[in-house]
């Protein structure tokens, strides 16, 4: 599968480069994807975060090298990207449960993280829900834009989701939803940037819900054309990570060029949450 290989290609670049700045973009590009998804799909694949991996494999190459060199240890530390002695003792002892001096020591024992390689491996042995949905005309939105860095979007998405509580904004939005349904996409809505694979370093995240009144002020109006999408219910993250690793390599379907969706339905509904992926059949 041409996605497994540009992974791995991906992979190739942070191991060359554990001992010198890494450029997570870059990796990015070389697995086609944005910064964004490349650390999403990494941790899906993975069951680690794309940072945890290469903090693992450069404090496991420092070991081998403490072990089996003279080199001072601040020479070592600075090499794999720690601003002093210190603070890679640290790092080192949180991971290896002692301090790089003693492992000049005999009879030590360290923890070694592999180069990690994706492969083709049987998935599938609990099912997945999804349907799909044909939107066949363009539905009105009214939403609130927030900028999002692509490298940190984890952290900063709840954020801004816990700021909307916080504020009221998510009442107003509450306050707004839920009426008049004309389609199945009818909660709080998340909507992630212009398109499903995100390539810039920062995108939009427009938060809001279907609208047909006047936009009221500090929000905007969002058209989105008819499109198909398949809909995964009730687990949105588990839903995020198998749609990458399971249903859509098996699938016979590819990213579609519009935005990602997560809705929150009415509180009492069957389904609480739907992650909404915009599709389109393989030529």
């Amino acid at each position: 599968m041409d996605w497994l290989n540009r992974f791995n290609f991906a992979i190739d670049y942070l191991e060359n480069n554990l001992d010198s700045e890494i450029d997570y973009s870059y990796a990015a590009k070389i697995a086609c994807c944005s910064e964004f998804h490349f650390s999403r799909m990494f941790s899906s694949l993975a069951n680690v975060s794309l940072a945890e991996y290469v903090r693992r494999r450069r404090l496991t190459k420092a070991a081998f090298e403490v072990q089996k060199t003279n080199t001072k240890i601040t020479d070592i530390s600075m090499k794999y990207g720690y601003s002093s002695p210190d603070a890679f003792t640290r790092a080192f002892r949180q991971l290896h449960g002692v301090t790089p001096v003693s492992v000049r020591e005999s009879g030590v024992q360290l923890k070694a993280y592999p180069r990690m390689s994706f492969q083709i491996t049987i998935k599938g042995a609990s099912e997945m829900d999804y349907r799909i949905e044909n939107i066949d005309s363009n539905l009105r939105f009214a939403v609130k834009r927030e900028s999002v860095k692509t490298v940190d979007a984890f952290k900063t998405v709840p954020q801004l989701w816990a700021t909307a509580q916080s504020n009221g904004f998510l009442q107003q939005l509450i306050d707004m939803s839920w009426e008049n349904p004309k389609c199945k996409l009818e909660g709080l809505l998340g909507i992630f940037g212009k398109e499903a694979a995100i390539k810039d370093e920062t995108f939009d995240l427009l938060m809001g819900c279907r609208y047909d009144g006047e936009i009221p002020s500090g929000m905007e109006e969002l058209i989105l054309p008819s499109c198909v999408y398949a809909v995964f219910p009730n687990d949105i993250t588990n839903a995020w990570q198998r749609l990458y690793t399971e249903w859509l390599p098996t699938s016979g379907y590819e990213l579609e060029n519009h935005p990602c969706i997560e809705n929150y339905l009415a509180p009492g509904a069957a389904i609480e949450q739907e992650l909404w992926v915009p599709i389109i059949a393989k030529q």
